[in-house]
């Protein structure tokens, strides 16, 4: 189910999973961009132009959902930057601009990272994490502006501990002072001023450093002080974020057999899985 910031919709319609893959074949892409930009776009539209197609079947004033996706796409050859942020609102802008009949909008896009293999030509599939951002617009207004990075998959050999918790008859959890942490992570933040958010993907490339360096650095007591040491670190090193928001999953494997603190074998563990979340605010 869609969440809309500007309130409940008694309809929206649109178009998701459109994929869209412009390449720079010239050259002349700047140092700190990718020639190579792709996303996954979700456009969902709204107005009373379109309830009569819910209630009397007249298509009259819709839109279809095709031609949503031709837009996206053929569209996207005319977006000249290289961040999510930027493509959602150039897209949902020119869309409002083109269908007057459109009160309102939400664009959101999740990024395809490719990264070059020699500093060549040549590129293969990044991530397991991706660039997210979500916008609602309405005529001449940004309702809501949201970035994020989704699908961190952490793995830290040690320096991760658990211990101390309650014990009764329900706990068989041992105490652990140094044990291998592989953890996943989602984590979205929106600023203050919603123009602060369209900096050409400067601020998404920061948090995910950021995310990398706490992760390696931190020696910690719970994957909750953990990502709390995200989230503040996220908030005082940008001044113009507002809000953050993190989950956190503990997908610590589980373990063979293991030889002192030296060496160890582990499998996938089982699907129950811990789920953390933290929501921080100035």
């Amino acid at each position: 189910m869609e969440q809309f910031a500007s309130g409940w919709k008694r309809s929206y319609y649109g178009k998701g999973d459109v994929i869209v893959y412009r390449l720079n074949r010239d050259g002349k892409t700047p140092s700190a961009q990718n020639p190579v930009f792709g996303a996954s776009v979700l456009m969902l539209l709204y107005g009373d132009a379109f309830w009569p197609t819910y209630t009397t079947g007249d298509n009259t004033g819709l839109i279809a959902t095709d031609s949503m996706k031709n837009f996206i796409q053929r569209e996207t050859l005319n977006f000249t930057g290289y961040d999510l942020e930027g493509l959602c609102r150039f897209l949902g802008e020119k869309f409002l601009h083109t269908y007057p009949q459109v009160e309102g909008m939400q664009v959101s896009a999740q990024e395809i990272p490719y990264a070059r293999l020699m500093g060549g030509a040549s590129f293969a599939p990044a991530g397991p994490d991706r660039a997210t951002t979500r916008l609602e617009l309405q005529r001449g207004e940004i309702v809501e502006a949201v970035s994020g990075l989704r699908g961190f998959r952490l793995l830290r050999l040690g320096g991760s501990a658990f211990f101390g918790f309650v014990r009764d008859q329900y706990t068989t959890l041992p105490d652990l002072k140094d044990r291998p942490l592989h953890m996943w992570l989602d984590l979205e933040w929106r600023c203050t001023d919603p123009e602060s958010m369209f900096d050409g993907g400067q601020m998404v490339a920061r948090v995910r450093h950021l995310v990398y360096d706490v992760f390696e650095s931190f020696e910690s007591g719970s994957i909750q002080q953990l990502i709390h040491l995200i989230g503040t670190r996220l908030l005082n090193d940008n001044p113009a974020v507002a809000e953050v928001h993190l989950e956190a999953n503990n997908r610590t494997w589980d373990t063979i057999a293991e030889r002192g603190s030296e060496l160890g074998v582990y499998t996938d563990a089982r699907p129950p899985y811990g789920c953390l979340g933290l929501r921080l605010t100035r």
